[in-house]
């Protein structure tokens, strides 16, 4: 028996149990009769043909012609039916964690907008009218500075203007003695008159102390000149501004309900999906999932090449500087990003267009990874001198850098070869391979552990590589010296290895959305491996 509501199968002992769940209105038939209504789909290259299978490792349906191609010769191959079963668990799942989950923290944070709206016209308004009564201050005191100046102009010109008057004046007067003194001079010498003339006294040594000369010294205004960030500072500015991301973790539902993500048990003996020849030979390095069934690679070239699981090559990239890239990512909206420690540049490739989306002077940046809300986090070392330090961008703005512990001292070696991923808590997990170690920081940089190696029957030294975290916040990281994976919870504790799918070198390592775990080996293939049930 079969329920199409619950999608479930049950025996005819469970039906009636079933039934009394009065929380939804059940539809039991008869398993055969819902096999019997079930649409087989076309097969993409034989179209006449019906797909029956679904093979696991190339992740499609598949018909009969298509196992005689022997295509998908040693892949493992399921009834399309139960394929279907396990995608309407998926479906089902999907629809509960929306409709439960995501929806409702979508509803509650747009419900905020409008809140948030009408306090930031508020506040703005608030701001406005201060800094206008701050504006009106200031233009009091203006007001006032010049209306001194004037008032000093005034008064300098009425000081002069008394002094040269009294001067006219005096001048004035001498000019009409001597005028007068011209004319009696003048009636003397016609005159024959001897009493006149003896009485005659001179008044010439007089005349010829001349008056003194003013010179009058306007001043001068000199303005000066206007500094507009000494006029900011003085008149006052705004604080900075920001709009701060938080997370909404919908990941956690309310008490009572189920956990999401599904917990993921780990598998006791994990297996290979499917192997993916590259074009790199021996010197494969990277790899970051751009979906479920396509994967970014690098090299040691200057070419970044798109892989589906077929093993077929979908498109390739070249680098700006035509150096090697150092490290890669995918962005939440598919773009390709790669740090270029040669160039000291981060790149984004958009729509095969490389643009610079971040310059270094004194630093080389190595391994790179996108956060959860979308920002870069690199970790870079110093050109001149024996430093590590990781930061985190959005965009081209850097907003935290991290670089020292408590004690002051550096938290990463100075080293080459340090990979990056931040964790589902937000933690920053960093490979050293120089110093030997995991280096696992907080968001605000704190120290929380380093991780060393697992157990006493390591091999040899512990030099990790490439490093990735899953939905269920594991820790795994790439031992090339050993030829296995280490996996680790959040809070460093060794959970066990993967040391059983011919693990030579690995090297880069990614997850895609099902938590399947993609490994570069360092000889050229990718491994696509389940190690969780």
């Amino acid at each position: 028996m079969y329920c199409e509501v619950c999608h479930i199968h049950l025996c005819k002992d469970c039906v009636e149990k079933h039934f009394s769940d009065s929380s939804k209105v059940h539809d039991v038939v008869p398993l055969t009769q819902y096999i019997t209504t079930l649409n087989y789909p076309k097969c993409r290259k034989h179209p006449t043909k019906r797909c029956e299978l679904h093979c696991e490792q190339c992740d499609i349906p598949i018909c009969t012609k298509c196992i005689s191609s022997r295509n998908h010769l040693g892949h493992e191959q399921i009834d399309i039916f139960q394929n279907f079963e396990v995608k309407k668990e998926v479906l089902q799942k999907d629809l509960q964690e929306l409709e439960k989950s995501i929806y409702p923290k979508y509803q509650e944070i747009a419900s905020a907008i409008p809140v948030q709206k009408a306090d930031l016209g508020k506040s703005s308004q608030k701001l406005t009218t201060t800094i206008d009564r701050h504006g009106e201050v200031w233009h009091r005191e203006i007001d006032t500075i010049i209306h001194t100046l004037k008032s000093n102009v005034e008064e300098m010109e009425s000081k002069y203007l008394v002094v040269l008057n009294k001067q006219e004046d005096e001048i004035t007067h001498t000019i009409s003695e001597i005028t007068k003194s011209i004319a009696d001079l003048k009636k003397l010498l016609d005159s024959n008159e001897f009493s006149l003339v003896s009485a005659y006294k001179s008044r010439i040594a007089e005349f010829r102390i001349l008056p003194t000369k003013l010179r009058v010294s306007i001043p001068n205004f000199k303005p000066q000149e206007i500094h507009t960030d000494q006029l900011i500072d003085q008149f006052g500015s705004l604080s900075a501004s920001s709009i701060i991301t938080e997370e909404q973790d919908y990941s956690k539902p309310p008490q009572g309900a189920k956990s999401s993500p599904p917990d993921l048990s780990l598998m006791d003996v994990p297996r290979v999906i499917t192997a993916i020849d590259t074009e790199y030979g021996e010197l494969l390095c990277g790899v970051t999932c751009l979906s479920d069934t396509e994967m970014w690679t690098r090299g040691d070239d200057n070419k970044m090449k798109l892989y589906n699981l077929q093993g077929e090559l979908v498109k390739s990239v070249q680098t700006k500087s035509g150096n090697v890239p150092y490290d890669i990512t995918v962005t939440r909206s598919g773009d390709l990003v790669y740090t270029d420690d040669k160039d000291r540049t981060v790149n984004i490739v958009k729509n095969t267009q490389v643009q610079t989306v971040i310059s270094l002077q004194e630093w080389r940046p190595l391994g790179v990874c996108i956060t959860s809300c979308g920002d870069l986090l690199v970790v870079m070392v110093s050109v001149y001198s024996n430093q590590t330090k990781l930061v985190w961008y959005s965009g081209s703005t850097e907003r935290q850098s991290i670089q020292y512990d408590d004690n002051g001292g550096p938290i990463y070696s100075s080293g080459n070869y340090k990979y990056i991923s931040e964790n589902r808590n937000l933690d920053i997990c960093v490979s050293d391979c120089y110093s030997r170690k995991v280096v696992v920081v907080n968001q605000t940089g704190k120290l929380r552990f380093t991780y060393t190696g697992g157990p006493s029957i390591t091999k040899g030294s512990f030099y990790p590589y490439g490093i990735t975290t899953d939905s269920q916040g594991r820790i795994l990281t790439a031992d090339s010296n050993n030829h296995r994976i280490h996996i680790l919870d959040q809070d460093g504790h060794f959970l066990r290895y993967i040391d059983n799918c011919d693990l030579d070198c690995p090297w880069g390592l990614c997850v895609d959305t099902r938590d399947n775990l993609f490994v570069a080996k360092y000889i050229g293939e990718v491994k696509k491996i389940q190690y969780h049930i």
